[in-house]
């Protein structure tokens, strides 16, 4: 791919058709050499032209004076690599995976040099690389790689996947003298450890201390004992035995706890300084000092949140995911990959192992052990029921029989009489599925929802004492009366972790009460009498595991209108469930006759993902098939349905209305459906149509997102 000196209408760069018919940027090594044997037939005449002296234009690079460039712009119909002249003073600076600075469409933008070349393919005079902005290589041909095959997976741009891979650059963090590389950074071998509780889980690890590439989706044994969950342990010797093989390993979690959980872990098994944690809350500067001790070779190992899966971590040997049903894996930015999506690319792409884990299992983790591209690792049933807590649904008749008000009380008698034995012996947990305070109130005879008089709006509590107000037009509630059966007293329809423990503080005066949520995440809880609030995800690790626990408002999970509610629902249970002790009680309100309440009591995620995807392949939902989404406004979404030239077998679903972020805003989503197997002809077509309206500048942007975690 070629450029000479762009104009400012650098729409004349492209045509329409061409948008259409071009193949994507970064093809196949075999095309890349036909267009090699292209170029060096005409590669004399070419070459005298390149390196033809112009007055006041430096004179160009000796050898290789043509870099190829990926440049740093949003537009689909640019996504492809331009060709610029290598001066001579930058030749010993611009190597392959340098940051550069490049003259655009009549700007100066930044850009990544991908490789150097003798010979163009452009016709004219190529303009001149403006700056090398660092001599720091870091984009490897492997990151390079990768961004390219996300970029087509997704129907996105390639330097919109850079932008997600490469952190800013940090001048100073760059001029500072690199740490030494440790020796020896696997450490002494101690055995399989948590391994050792599955059947599969010995020949897993010597499949990676020979240097092999095993793919496994591994369903975790619950329960915490005296140095925690189990599973980071498991990670990190998953790790250390790769390390033993020669290679490197990238571990992707969903947060900033996991993390910590793991460093601790890896810092057990590993020599000093053979890992790194990557977050966020780093900071800029130290989140780029670290990522450069991967790209430079001197760390072996690192762990993160999503974006450490771009981390260039060199000779790959092991890419680890845990808990990949979490959604904090779903990049918010365009083109909007999954971190397990972005992980399996890479693991193929590097003949490197693979490992999906977690407590509960994901349909699309089951995908790929029904195709026959990963196994499964599973521990025995007897491991599991000593290990599993136990689990009893709070609809069970009889509890009924015991208590009559048990299936309209939020707190029936069985879990107060849960959480009053637990407190004898240690922490509980309660976990409540919504954050705040009162998000709406319902008639307390009837449970019809409260609403205003005036407006229609609903009755909502600012605090634990007010009285409830409209959250439409603010007026109080007053002499409220419920239209329906005539009720005075409201409810709240579903109670938020503040107010859950007041009510809680009140039951239960001598006992600490302590919340995790939106307003912090605690992170650990010692091992003493403690009444713990949280909502799903930021629930605390104990010191020594639970002595019991109740999960509230199970309701409120499975009735949400989503694909994944039963899926999404079953895994955070799971994940709260396994911080209790080896067989400790466990309360959940909720009906037992639901296929993922039965899941939760018989311990069993596997079967549970095997109907889930069974029920998805009958219906033609993900991951049985690939499904795009198109939002925009009407006739920004109607104009570009009409402008695809999709395969005859997709099928398009909708425009639908949707909400908007805006109220004031009218949007549109349409969804186009197709088989599996027919994924990258979609993600072809999608790009194609984006790249038309790109070209001639349309004034709206439509939304394109493949996969979406919010299908339905």
């Amino acid at each position: 791919m070629t450029h000479a000196s762009p104009s400012p209408d650098d729409d004349a760069l492209l045509p329409l058709d061409a948008v259409r018919e071009r193949p994507a940027p970064g093809g196949p090594a075999r095309a890349r050499a036909g267009r090699a044997r292209v170029v060096r037939a005409a590669g004399a005449a070419r070459a005298a032209e390149v390196a033809e002296p112009v007055r006041g234009v430096p004179e160009p690079a000796a050898e290789l004076p043509v870099a190829r460039v990926v440049v740093d712009t949003p537009l689909p119909h640019l996504d492809r690599l331009f060709d610029y002249l290598v001066p001579a003073p930058l030749d010993a600076v611009a190597v392959p995976g340098t940051r550069v600075r490049v003259r655009f469409a009549g700007k100066l933008v930044d850009g990544f040099l991908l490789e150097r070349a003798e010979t163009t393919e452009h016709e004219g005079r190529l303009t001149r690389l403006e700056r090398v902005v660092s001599a720091e290589p870091v984009l490897t041909p492997e990151i390079a790689a990768l961004a390219r095959a996300v970029a087509d997976r997704y129907a996105g741009t390639m330097a919109d996947v850079l932008r997600l891979a490469v952190p800013p650059r940090h001048a100073r963090v760059e001029a500072e003298t690199p740490a030494p590389v440790p020796a020896g950074a696997a450490g002494a071998a101690r055995g399989p450890g948590p391994w050792a509780d599955y059947p599969e889980g010995e020949a897993f690890l010597a499949a990676l201390a020979k240097g092999g590439s095993p793919r496994a989706v591994w369903t975790a044994l619950p329960g915490t004992g005296e140095n925690g969950p189990g599973w980071p342990e498991a990670v990190a010797v998953a790790v250390r035995e790769t390390l033993r093989g020669g290679r490197g390993a990238l571990v992707v979690l969903p947060d900033g706890k996991d993390v910590a959980l793991l460093d601790a872990a890896l810092s057990a098994v590993l020599e000093p300084g053979a890992h790194v944690a990557l977050t966020a809350d780093l900071g800029p500067a130290e989140r780029y000092r670290r990522w450069l001790r991967v790209t430079r070779g001197q760390v072996p190992v690192a762990a993160g949140t999503r974006g450490a899966a771009f981390a260039p971590v060199r000779d790959l040997g092991l890419a680890v995911i845990w808990d990949d049903g979490d959604d904090l894996h779903s990049e918010r930015l365009a083109p909007y990959p999954h971190a397990r999506e972005v992980l399996a690319l890479r693991a193929h792409q590097a003949r490197a192992g693979l490992l999906i884990g977690g407590y509960a299992r994901t349909a699309e983790a089951t995908q790929l052990i029904a195709a026959g591209w990963a196994g499964p690792i599973v521990a025995a049933r007897e491991t599991v029921r000593a290990r599993a807590p136990k689990v009893r649904p709070a609809g069970e008749d009889s509890e009924l029989a015991r208590d009559e008000a048990a299936r309209a009380a939020r707190l029936p008698s069985l879990a107060w009489r849960t959480l009053r034995a637990g407190l004898e012996s240690g922490p509980v947990l309660v976990q409540v599925p919504r954050r705040g305070y009162l998000p709406a109130l319902a008639c307390q005879s009837c449970r019809a929802p409260a609403r205003c008089g005036h407006c229609g709006g609903p009755f909502a509590l600012r605090g634990g004492h007010t009285v409830p107000y409209c959250r439409w037009c603010g007026r109080i509630a007053g002499e409220w009366r419920c239209p329906s059966c005539g009720g005075v007293r409201v409810r709240a329809l579903v109670v938020g972790a503040r107010r859950t423990a007041e009510e809680l503080g009140r039951a239960f005066p001598s006992v600490k009460v302590r919340t995790s949520g939106r307003d912090g995440v605690l992170a650990t809880v010692g091992a003493g009498r403690a009444l713990v609030v949280a909502t799903p995800g930021a629930e605390p690790v104990p010191e020594g595991g639970y002595a019991a626990a109740v999960l509230l408002d199970g309701w409120a999970l499975l009735g949400r209108p989503d694909l994944r509610a039963a899926e999404e629902t079953l895994r955070r249970w799971m994940n709260a469930a396994a911080l209790l002790r080896p067989s400790a009680e466990l309360v959940v309100l909720a009906d037992s006759s639901l296929a993922a309440v039965q899941a939760l009591l018989r311990w069993d995620p596997v079967t549970h993902a095997e109907r889930e995807l069974a029920d998805r392949t009958e219906l033609g939902f993900p991951p049985a098939v690939k499904m795009a989404t198109l939002t925009g406004s009407p006739a920004a979404v109607r104009e570009m349905l009409g402008e695809m030239i999709l395969p005859p077998e997709a099928q398009v679903l909708g425009p639908v209305p949707v909400a908007s972020s805006k109220g004031d805003q009218v949007r549109e989503r349409a969804m186009v459906r197709i088989a599996r197997g027919s994924g990258s002809a979609l993600a072809a077509a999608l790009k194609g149509a984006a790249g038309v309206r790109s070209a001639r500048k349309a004034p709206e942007v439509v939304k394109v997102c493949i996969d979406p975690l919010d299908v339905i």
